[in-house]
């Protein structure tokens, strides 16, 4: 996969930023035009083990973020723990190569998470993860910054986001849900958060559900899928899923859904459902993470990223940030891998395909 160059003009800015905490892992997802066989001639593979072909891609939900973030111009400081060796270099200079801060991040003797890519017909991605004896679950509590404005404004943080991965297992699960929460008790940082639950070999299931709960009350921003609803509370509906979450204590909820857009639940009352632009799908490798990287670069350049900008954005400022993340995110699906866009190649996206719609209830 083809990264672009950060050039001196795109590179972040210096205005207050987002700290993403959570995995870098390697995505090894298949490659399209490969076939079975040893590739030594015509009937070769009938006489041999079947094989396939899979590219290496720098991934996880968390690294998607904190990338579709810094390619928006946002300054972005990315907390994972990377492998010290195997995979560990080349995700360090693809993190800095895109203008990623890595100065939060932990050196870690652990190797890199493999996760291997399923795509169905339609290009959706499943995946199977190789853990959890890897860099991603291990976080001490150490290794995170202070959970505290000063502590973090030394970084240039006025937001955090994390979810995915590293909440399934122990420590990290733990370990990361008390540091959030004391974050939130402070309440003068933003804090975003995106489940994305993960069916994970060895989980303890209701634990698992029980800290994402524990984390969503510390969030004021929660985005997640209508997979991860019905994951948690099976049979139920996503707006209901939405509207226990905000009486937990968050701001906005946003549930996305695949081809179908998402629907936007605010405190204040504001609900929207946003349609995506119609566009020829790669795969969807890294959509939702791109919504939330699309969504948090509207905050940033409106003066929106804290709490009380969330909180009292108004309608119009709603809709245009929500039309942005479904745009981010309908684009990262027209190329393969986790892929997100920059500045110039979201707008000139969204002059060719428009934003998306957002359709408020009244309508």
């Amino acid at each position: 996969m083809t990264q672009p160059e950060v050039s001196d003009a795109h590179r972040p800015s210096a205005a207050p930023g987002v700290l993403v905490v959570g995995e870098c892992l390697v995505d090894l997802a298949p490659s399209k035009g490969a076939t079975p066989g040893t590739g030594q001639g015509a009937g070769a593979h009938s006489l041999r083990q079947p094989s396939q072909h899979f590219m290496a891609m720098p991934g996880g939900s968390c690294a998607n973020v904190a990338v579709g973030l810094a390619r928006l111009g946002v300054r972005t400081c990315f907390a994972a723990r990377i492998a010290r060796g195997g995979f560990g270099p080349w995700l360090r200079g693809y993190f800095s190569d895109n203008g990623v801060d890595l100065s939060l991040s932990v050196d870690a003797p652990e190797p890199a998470t493999l996760a291997a890519v399923t795509l169905d017909d339609q290009g959706r991605a499943s995946y199977t993860f190789y853990g959890p004896e890897t860099a991603d679950w291990r976080w001490q509590e150490s290794e995170l910054p202070a959970p505290e404005r000063r502590a973090l404004a030394e970084h240039g943080v006025a937001a955090v986001h994390t979810g995915s991965l590293p909440i399934a297992f122990e420590p990290s699960g733990d370990v990361l849900a008390r540091w959030l929460g004391k974050l939130r008790r402070g309440n003068d940082v933003l804090i975003s958060f995106d489940p994305n639950m993960r069916t994970v070999p060895g989980v303890d299931e209701a634990a698992y559900r029980w800290r994402l709960e524990e984390i969503i009350a510390s969030a004021h921003v929660v985005k997640a899928s209508n997979e991860d609803v019905e994951a948690m509370y099976p049979g139920s509906s996503p707006l209901g899923a939405a509207s226990k979450w905000l009486s937990a204590g968050a701001v906005l909820v946003i549930i996305t859904e695949g081809a179908g857009g998402a629907t936007a639940v605010h405190r204040n009352g504001f609900q929207a459902h946003l349609s995506p632009p119609a566009i020829k799908v790669a795969d969807t490798i890294g959509a939702g993470d791109a919504f939330s990287a699309g969504l948090l670069a509207y905050f940033a350049d409106r003066g929106l990223l804290h709490p009380d900008g969330v909180a009292t954005a108004d309608a119009t400022e709603l809709q245009a940030g929500l039309a942005q993340a479904i745009a981010t995110s309908a684009f990262t699906c027209t190329r393969p891998g986790g892929d997100p866009p920059d500045a110039e190649e979201l707008e000139a996206f969204v002059a060719q395909h428009g934003p998306g719609t957002v359709t408020l209830p009244s309508q």
